[in-house]
């Protein structure tokens, strides 16, 4: 049963942060077009990991973890205050490369479907 709560509130947390990284004004995160891939939550729903993926590739993703990093206290802020939860969980944000590594599959497939 524990089970299922998580799972709602990591895709909750995932829907906030996605909004979240809209409004912020940071030079490295509002210039890049980012995508929250997956959050995970643990059983205690004390800590969080954010993957985060850039359609530029690996490093815009890497540049934007650390705006999303100094941002972090504010992020976890909005989040705490739009979910209405118990125990905000303590934020970390991992640079994911999966979109770049889907657009790489989808135009292998295209090439493919081409011949």
């Amino acid at each position: 049963m524990a089970g299922y709560r998580i799972d709602r509130v990591s895709e909750d947390i995932k829907r906030e942060i996605a909004a979240i990284i809209r409004e912020l004004k940071d030079p490295r995160v509002q210039d890049v077009m980012l995508t929250v891939v997956n959050v995970e939550v643990s059983s205690d729903a004390s800590f969080a990991k954010v993957y985060v993926s850039a359609m530029e590739g690996i490093e815009t993703a890497k540049t934007a973890v650390k705006g999303l990093t100094s941002a972090t206290g504010y992020i976890r802020r909005e989040v705490g205050k739009r979910l209405h939860l118990r125990k905000t969980p303590e934020l970390k944000f991992v640079a994911d490369d999966s979109i770049e590594k889907g657009m790489k599959i989808a135009g292998m497939l295209g090439d493919f479907n081409e011949q």
